[in-house]
């Protein structure tokens, strides 16, 4: 098995971490109970692509899991793991749509949406509510009303959030090595050599 290297293992704590505070406070209540409306999948959907699937899966199980704790509501299992194959995902995405190549202009932009779509209506359309009535006994027509709802608002708000969180990567990184390869040709050699390794990894960190 492949091991994780420093990096990444600090992508999935940040990855989780932002899942938390994206999920459990900038979130939009509907009126269905437990089902709440928010841009936390734009922001997975692209740290996946850049960390890989196995990363993307490991940040959004952990989010998940600490929201239902924070939650107040028990930890569902079923919505767990529909995350989680989100993550996946939008993981394998990021080997046919490599951001870190300035991969993303109108080609992988459909790309992109077309991916988070798919499995926005797999994660919600079918594992999600199918393990909510294996598991836990829920009613059908709930579930799946509840399944459709969650799909459409993250749907959208992972095309908006996401297209936009995926141009300001490519714009920002291939800025900053533009820009550090003119700065070589001016600096000494002790000035440059690890300023743009630093500027990536906390990009690639934060986005912004």
């Amino acid at each position: 098995m492949k091991k994780f290297s420093i990096k990444t293992i600090v992508a999935i704590g940040i990855g989780a971490a932002l899942f938390f505070v994206l999920s459990t406070y900038i979130a939009i209540p509907t009126p269905l109970p437990n089902l709440k409306l928010s841009v936390h999948y734009g922001t997975m959907a692209v740290m996946s692509m850049l960390f890989g699937p196995m990363a993307g899966a490991l940040m959004n199980l952990i989010g998940h899991f600490l929201g239902d704790l924070a939650g107040g509501w028990g930890v569902w299992w079923s919505w767990i793991a529909g995350s989680t194959f989100f993550g996946f995902a939008m993981g394998l995405l990021g080997k046919k749509v490599r951001l870190d190549d300035g991969e993303f202009g109108v080609k992988g932009i459909i790309l992109f949406n077309v991916a988070q779509v798919v499995a926005h209506l797999i994660a919600w359309g079918l594992i999600a509510p199918g393990l909510d009535i294996l598991l836990y006994s829920e009613p059908v027509e709930k579930i799946f009303l509840q399944g459709a709802m969650g799909s459409a608002g993250n749907i959208v708000s992972t095309a908006v959030v996401g297209t936009l969180l995926c141009i300001a990567y490519v714009q920002g990184h291939f800025k900053t090595a533009s820009s550090s390869s003119l700065g070589q040709e001016r600096a000494s050699e002790q000035e440059m050599p690890v300023q743009v390794p630093v500027v990536v990894l906390l990009f690639k960190a934060a986005f912004v």
